[in-house]
């Protein structure tokens, strides 16, 4: 009876420790900034590769973790912003759609599974959800359209984020070899 309590005990220190781990790879991940004609961070990468390693569930409480340390004054998001300001800021409506993205994940998960072509659609969708949820609150913000939303804060991302997307499920399928989640 005692080695199932402790072993119990052990796997869930473990998803604690490995949602901490993910919550922290997305803030370092955002702190870096790729100087390109349009910059961009590593933000969403850190996003893709936690829904990608750590499946729905977990990967859902890391992002909110991820969150609630920089809600709470820890400079985690990009720029090294943090605070509620951050959070209700004209971009702020991009962090809060990825709880959407990995309820979209984690959702389809529980339908469909986890084999790997569901899991690239399901980030797909999951991120057109992140963009809409940002998009519209970019709108309320600044007062402006839709169509000038989607083209001031999607369209010149989109590349980029595809790019981390498919970079953070081939790692995932790297690491899911050898350590087990």
């Amino acid at each position: 009876m005692s080695e199932k309590v402790i072993s119990h005990r052990y796997f869930k220190t473990r998803e604690i420790v490995l949602i901490a781990m993910f919550s922290a790879i997305m803030a370092v991940c955002s702190w870096i900034s790729v100087p390109t004609a349009i910059p961009f961070t590593l933000q969403t990468f850190g996003v893709f590769c936690a829904m990608s390693i750590l499946g729905g569930k977990k990967g859902f409480f890391a992002i909110l973790v991820y969150i609630l340390l920089g809600a709470v004054g820890l400079p985690v998001f990009s720029g090294f912003s943090a605070g509620f300001s951050a959070l209700t800021s004209y971009s702020g409506g991009y962090i809060w759609g990825f709880i959407f993205l990995a309820l979209v994940f984690w959702g389809t998960e529980k339908l469909f599974g986890n084999k790997l072509f569901i899991q690239i659609i399901s980030l797909i969708v999951g991120m057109a959800v992140c963009y809409l949820c940002g998009t519209l609150w970019f709108m309320y913000i600044t007062k402006t359209g839709f169509l000038y939303g989607l083209s001031a804060c999607v369209a010149p991302y989109v590349v980029f984020d595809l790019l981390k997307m498919a970079c953070a499920v081939g790692i995932s399928l790297r690491v899911k070899k050898y350590v087990r989640i």
